[in-house]
């Protein structure tokens, strides 16, 4: 059940002294979150002249692409960024994923940050992320409160990709779709900041406070 006391009170009192430490110890914020594409098509309402019903063709296939994605937030300038992986096809992602993904994030952020993420259990309930991180104490974890999808920006992003830019994709196969969704991805880490910056007021949290 969702405790809306505790989300307000992570949103207004935890959160602000998570990223107030963050900033004295010169670390990035990171707001990380999986998701799953499938290539059947997620159908949403669309333009279409009278009278003509939009017909999607599509394979009757289960096959699907997961991602993992972080927005993050520098600890000075507080400019925005958004890395992503997209495993290998019709893989769940697991613990090791998410150690994987965090090896490379150090090496591209190339200084200390925070991690805030749910509690799923291939988060900070993994074995294999527990024994990480105990060996980089650079990098440090927090959990969201439960049942509080809103307050990660990076729901965002899954929100505008699935439901938005690839809304009513019929993929050909996973490698279209792969192509698809690193265009689109690439595209907002390059040239919409400005996107990034609306996900991040969209959950009430203030980094840079």
């Amino acid at each position: 059940m969702r405790d809306e006391a505790a989300i307000r009170g992570w949103q207004k009192r935890h959160f602000p002294q998570i990223a107030r430490r963050a900033r004295e110890r010169g670390a990035h914020l990171v707001f990380l979150d999986e998701s799953g594409f499938m290539l059947t098509p997620t159908v949403r309402r669309t333009w279409a002249p009278r009278g003509q019903t939009p017909d999607l063709s599509c394979w009757d296939r289960r096959d699907r692409l997961s991602v993992i994605s972080c927005i993050t937030v520098s600890p000075k300038a507080g400019r925005l960024n958004l890395y992503f992986e997209i495993l290998k096809d019709n893989a769940n992602a697991h613990g090791e994923d998410i150690v994987s993904y965090l090896r490379q994030l150090k090496q591209q952020l190339g200084a200390p940050f925070t991690v805030i993420w749910d509690g799923s259990k291939i988060h900070s309930r993994s074995g294999a992320v527990k024994a990480y991180l105990a060996k980089h104490p650079e990098i440090q974890a927090k959990t969201l409160p439960g049942y509080a999808p809103d307050l990660n920006p990076d729901e965002g992003v899954w929100g505008w990709c699935k439901y938005g830019r690839l809304a009513n994709l019929a993929a050909y196969n996973t490698t279209h779709l792969r192509v698809k969704i690193t265009h689109e991805l690439d595209s907002l880490k390059r040239n919409n900041k400005k996107l990034l910056t609306s996900f991040v007021k969209e959950t009430g949290l203030t980094p840079a406070a």
